[in-house]
């Protein structure tokens, strides 16, 4: 007798929480997010379908599998896992379980999902983050991308929070400090508000900072060679 799972009818879809890195792609048209343990090596977007990470044919998530999206159910199950030092430049994420989906005591494992909120952790120096920043390694066609404040940005590709949202598109939010910060139409950048401007003239203020540190270095050294024997 081949035993069945409990069937759930929901009237609004479930919710939980997970931990990703978020992602730039090469061009720097298009951002996401990579997970942090099975599948990470596939970026995924916004609104994303699960697919089975070891090449079988079934649809996601299968009983007798582990493949498909995973999250858990409490908030504080989620950030604890941002305390260990391999994910502590991860963001934390509220999705939208979409499709099917199995209950654990913990979490889901399912097979779509909308991510709503991304939560931007602090820079590593621990100032507040006004831009994601290249971390130093990445996926193929992908950078992967931490916080950063606007002292520690200086000549590292970056995006604000603002910009990375509105490349992420689909109605993504991103929040720093529990303080959000608005998505805009792709099509109409003119539309930034005030929280955007601020960060972006920020990061800009911590990009000059750090050319007229660079040319006043280099500057320096030509007046030294200059006065040389």
């Amino acid at each position: 007798m081949r035993l069945r799972l409990p069937e759930e009818r929901p009237t609004e879809p479930p919710t939980g929480f997970k931990i990703a890195h978020p992602v730039l792609s090469q061009d720097g048209t298009r951002a996401g997010f990579t997970g942090v343990s099975l599948g990470g090596a596939l970026p995924y977007g916004v609104v994303a379908d699960a697919s089975c990470v070891y090449g079988r044919r079934h649809r996601a998530p299968a009983r007798l599998c582990d493949c498909g999206f995973h999250c858990v159910h409490e908030r504080a199950a989620a950030e604890a896992l941002l305390c260990t030092e391999e994910h502590r430049a991860a963001v934390l994420l509220d999705i939208t379980v979409l499709g099917a989906y199995i209950r654990f005591e913990r979490g889901f494992r399912y097979a779509r999902q909308r991510v709503r909120i991304a939560t931007v952790g602090p820079c590593a120096c621990g100032a507040r983050a006004v831009a994601l920043a290249d971390a130093g390694w990445g996926r193929p066609g992908w950078r992967a991308l931490a916080a950063a404040c606007a002292g520690c940005v200086r000549g590292r590709t970056s995006v604000s929070l603002a910009t990375f949202a509105r490349l992420a598109g689909d109605g993504l939010r991103v929040v720093a400090g529990g303080d959000p910060v608005e998505t805009v139409d792709p099509g109409l950048p003119e539309g930034l508000g005030v929280p955007e401007l601020v960060a972006e003239a920020a990061l800009l203020q911590a990009r000059l900072d750090w050319f007229q540190s660079r040319l006043a270095h280099l500057e320096g050294g030509g007046a030294q060679q200059q006065a040389g024997p």
